[in-house]
This record gives structure tokens, sequence and C-alpha cells, in this order.
């Protein structure tokens, strides 16, 4: 049977696009496709509000996801997701990209796609289709979870807890606004959005870590999500709120949520990004995704 297009419909795609990411994870030293937990963070993240997740393509093989094109907070920037035995789709993926992804700047149509440094293939052919590679790039880091786990180690009056014991949006708000460098004073009327991070399928809070500083502030924050079928853990997203830097509360909450993850199950901890925080715990390198770039 041959393999066919349609546009993404939320309501019965988004399970099924999750689905096919657990289906085709592969664990490689080299990018295959997102996790499926970015996949559901993504969905349930406030910006994805301002999104039209309609022009989100799929293709289809025997009634089965073979291949999705999508953006994540934003149009213009693409991520193209395909089962590994059907890569040639990848041309005809990034050729749906250009005409239905991407955005007007200055008179021009744009797009943004990320293609992994070691596929040489698909740069070739990125490159074919005018697409200059830059030097922007999202770096995808991999522990392999410790048994016995290391002890963690705050300073003296802090102390871990996840949102099962203590879920205080304001407080959530507030080390993620501030960690994020979005100012000092949190608005209070987005609180929902909050709720709606939270309102997503997979959201466990006992697995979601807060450091509480002396003064009852949350001064630290980890996301954490488990993928059972892989056995994964997914960071996604940490804070630090400016006032509490560079005291090891970042770290301490990320190991925490990593350990309870591994009691769960989990023998493998993933986050994109190649900071510091993430390396000194021994999560180590395994891929670099580079953006390409195209305006016409």
């Amino acid at each position: 049977m041959e393999i066919t297009f349609r546009s993404y419909n939320h309501e019965s795609d988004y399970e099924r696009v999750g689905r096919f990411l657990v289906r085709t994870h592969r664990a490689t030293g080299n990018h295959i496709n997102w996790l499926q937990p970015r996949w559901e963070y993504m969905h349930f993240h406030p910006l994805i509000r301002e999104v039209d997740l309609r022009p989100i393509g799929i293709w289809e093989k025997e009634g089965e996801i073979v291949g999705v094109v999508h953006p994540e907070h934003r149009m213009g920037t693409v991520y193209i997701e395909v089962d590994p035995v059907h890569t040639a789709l990848k041309g005809e993926m990034l050729e749906y990209a250009g005409e239905n992804l991407a955005v007007v700047f200055e008179g021009a149509r744009a797009l943004k796609v990320f293609i992994d440094d070691s596929d040489s293939d698909f740069q070739q052919l990125a490159a074919a289709m005018d697409y200059v590679k830059t030097d922007s790039c999202e770096e995808m880091t991999r522990l392999i979870i410790p048994d016995p786990f290391p002890e963690i180690i705050l300073p003296e009056g802090f102390h871990l807890k996840s949102l099962a014991d203590d879920n205080d949006l304001w407080k959530v708000h507030c080390v993620l606004w501030r960690g994020f460098g979005h100012g000092d004073d949190p608005p209070e009327d987005e609180l929902e959005d909050r709720k709606f991070m939270q309102s997503a399928p997979n959201f466990r809070k006992d697995l979601n870590i807060v450091v509480e500083a002396p003064d009852g502030r949350f001064a630290a924050y980890c996301g954490m999500w488990y993928e059972p079928v892989h056995r994964i853990a997914y960071v996604e997203p940490v804070a630090t709120d400016p006032d509490f830097r560079r005291m090891g509360l970042g770290r301490a909450a990320v190991m925490e949520g990593v350990r309870r993850c591994g009691a769960e199950g989990a023998t493998v901890a993933y986050v994109g990004s190649d900071l510091p925080i993430y390396l000194s715990i021994g999560f180590k390198r395994m891929y670099k995704q580079s953006i390409w770039h195209r305006v016409q």
C-alpha cells in the first residue's frame, strides 16, 4: 500500500503521534525522532495556544503514522519525525514544510529546520533546496542512571519536595517566571497557564521537584517525565530563581527527579541541553541538531 498524506487533526492524532514516537525510538548515538514526552510537553505549554496546529503534516501507510512535520512553539521553525524505514520521505516532508509552515519575514518566506549533524544525506538534500546551515543548534545529552544513586546534598535550610507534597501554583509560577528571566514580578493572571501545563495526561506531581528555600519560596524547579515503554526519564523544564543561583539547587532538583524516575524503573535520562548543570551530573553529549535556514 502506498504512503498517503493528510493534515493533522489534534483530537484524533495527538495520541497517535505520541505512539508513533514511542514506536520509532531507537537507543542510538544519533537523532531518530523526538521523545514522546517532548511532544506532550509541547502540547501543554501555554505558547501552544498561539499556534495553529492544522498545518502539521501526517504521512501514513496502512493506517499507521510513518512521518510528521511540525513546529514547536511557533511557526517558521520545524522538526521532521520519520520512521527509519521511510527516510526517503524527508525530501517530500521538507518541501511540504517550506510551503505550509514557513513564515513571512520582511516580505520573504522564511523557514528553519533542525537536521542532525550526522545525517549527511538529509544535509545534502536541504542544501540542494537552498537551505543554509547556521551556527544555532540543539544538543541532546543522556545519563545512564546510576545504581546506587549518589547522595544529593543541599545547603542548610533548603529542602527537596515534589509537587505532590506542595503544589503551590503561585510559588511554581514565581520560580519559573523569574528563573527564565521574564522579570522580577510575575503577572497574577497567568496561574491558569500553570494549571494547563499540569493537565498533561502523563504529568506526575510526584516527579516534578522543587527546592524550598528557608523563607518558603521555591528556589529551583525541575520538571520530569517518565516514559515507561523504553524506561526513559525526560527533563523539562528546569529553572532556578536568580536569588538562589550558584548554590547547586537546580542540580539537586534534577538529580532528585532522575532518582525518582530510576525508582520507577527508568534506566536512562535525557535532556535537550548540554549546559554545565547537566554535564556536572554526568549527562554525556549524544548528538547535535543544527538549524538550517532558507529565505525566499
